[in-house]
C-alpha cells in the first residue's frame, strides 16, 4: 500500500497528451524506414540497420524535487553518431531500431513533447514498444498489399501533408540561438519564482500490516496478531524500525529498504499520513494509522523547510519553456502574416449543407 497521492493531473495529462502523438509519429518514422528496407539487399538493410515586460511562464517547470534529490532526466540529444550493433535499441523480427532513428524521431517532435520524454525516459520505452508491435502488424500488412489499398493511400498523403505543414511551421518559427539571454532569463524566473518554491518534505519510513476489505476472519486475526506484535516491539527500550520493518512490512519495496520510502513533498502524501507526520518529531514513530487496507507505523527521519529553488538548478528547462512559448509566439504572427496576404473566403450557407446532406443520406438508408 502507498502512502503517495495519486500522481499529480497535470503530469498525467502532459504524458497522456503526449503519448498518443508520440506512438503514431515513431510508427510513422519508422514505417518509412521499414518499408525502404523491405526493398534493400540484406547486405544493405544489415548495414543501414547500423548505419521588456518579464515574460509569463504559465507552465514554469515543475519544482517537485530539487536537483539534490530527484536527478533531472538530461534533455534528449539529437546529435551524435551511431556505432554499429552497440546502438541497436530495439528488435523485431528483422528490423532493428537504431538510437540515431530514435533520435531523429525526438528531434521532430515540438519542444514541449522532447520535454516530457526527457523527463520520462519509461515514457520513450512504452512508447517504442508499442511501436515494436504495429511493425509486426506492418509486415504482415504490407505482404497482404494493403498499403496498395486506396483508402490507405489517401490517409497516408493526409498524413504526409500534415507533416510537412507541421515541420515547415517549426521551421520558420524558431527563435534564434542568442534567445534567452541572461537577463531575459532572469526576468522569466523572478517573475515566476513561485512556480519554483518546493514544499516541505519529509524523510519517511513505514511498516506496513496488510488486512484487505475482503479477509476472512482467519486473515483478520492473522492481521490484528503481527499488528500486536509490531506495536509491542516498537514499545522496546531501542526498537530496531529497520529490522522490523524487513521482517513484518507487507509493503514488500520498502520493506526492502528497511521500511525507508525516501523524501516526499507534503502535497504527495496522502492526508491521513501526513496529519500524523506533521506532528512527529524527528526520530519518532507513529501510533498505527488505520487506512482502508491495513495499518501504517509512519517513522519521521527528517524534515526539510519549503525553499526555493536558485536558478542554477531551473535554468534549463526555463530556457526550454522559454524558448517554446517564443516559438510559439513566432508561428502565430507568422500564420497571422500569411492569412492577411491571403484572406480566407468561407461559404457559410453552402458549408452548412455539408451535414445536412450527411443527415439526409443517413436517414434515406434507415
Amino acid at each position: 500500500m502507498s502512502i503517495l497521492m495519486q500522481a499529480k493531473a497535470t503530469r498525467h495529462t502532459a504524458r497522456s497528451r503526449f503519448s498518443g502523438v508520440a506512438v503514431c509519429a515513431l510508427a510513422l518514422a519508422l514505417v518509412s524506414t521499414v518499408s525502404f528496407a523491405q526493398t534493400q539487399p540484406p547486405a544493405q538493410q544489415s548495414q543501414r540497420a547500423r548505419s521588456n515586460a518579464a515574460p509569463h511562464v504559465p507552465n514554469a517547470p515543475s519544482a517537485a524535487a530539487p536537483a539534490s534529490q530527484t536527478k533531472a532526466a538530461p534533455g534528449p540529444s539529437v546529435a551524435g553518431k551511431d556505432h554499429g550493433a552497440a546502438d541497436v535499441v530495439a528488435r523485431v523480427g528483422d528490423r532493428d531500431v537504431t538510437v540515431g532513428e530514435v533520435r531523429q524521431f525526438v528531434a521532430a517532435l515540438p519542444p514541449r513533447d522532447q520535454a516530457v520524454l526527457a523527463q520520462d525516459p519509461a515514457l520513450l520505452s512504452r512508447t517504442l514498444r508499442m511501436m515494436l508491435a504495429n511493425q509486426l502488424v506492418l509486415k504482415e500488412a504490407v505482404a497482404k498489399k494493403w498499403d496498395k489499398n486506396p483508402a490507405v493511400e489517401a490517409q497516408l498523403e493526409r498524413v504526409r501533408e500534415q507533416a510537412v505543414v507541421e515541420t515547415y511551421l517549426r521551421s520558420v518559427s524558431q527563435p534564434p540561438e542568442s534567445y534567452p539571454d541572461d537577463a531575459e532569463i532572469q526576468k522569466a524566473y523572478d517573475a515566476n519564482k513561485t512556480a519554483f518554491v518546493v514544499p516541505r518534505r519529509y524523510r519517511l519510513s513505514q511498516i506496513f500490516v496488510a488486512l484487505p476489505a475482503e479477509a476472512d476472519k482467519n486473515a483478520e486475526a492473522a492481521a490484528q496478531k503481527k499488528l500486536a506484535e509490531v506495536q509491542a516491539k516498537l514499545k522496546a527500550a531501542k526498537p530496531d524500525f529497520v529490522a522490523l520493518a524487513k521482517e513484518y512490512s507487507d509493503e514488500k519495496q520498502s520493506a526492502e529498504q528497511g521500511g525507508e520510502i525516501g523524501w516526499l513533498q507534503e502535497d504527495q502524501i496522502r492526508p491521513e499520513i501526513k496529519a500524523e507526520v506533521v506532528g512527529l518529531a524527528s526520530g519518532n514513530v507513529s501510533a498505527p494509522i488505520k487506512m482502508s487496507d491495513g495499518w501504517h507505523f509512519i517513522k519521521l527521519l527528517e524534515t526539510k523547510a519549503a525553499e526555493t529553488r536558485p536558478l542554477s538548478e531551473v535554468r534549463e528547462p526555463l530556457v526550454q519553456r522559454l524558448r517554446a512559448q517564443r516559438a510559439e509566439a513566432l508561428q502565430r504572427a507568422y500564420l497571422a502574416q500569411l492569412l492577411e496576404r491571403n484572406p480566407p473566403v468561407v461559404n457559410e450557407l453552402g458549408l452548412s449543407k455539408v451535414f445536412s446532406a450527411t443527415n439526409g443520406q443517413a436517414a434515406a438508408t434507415r
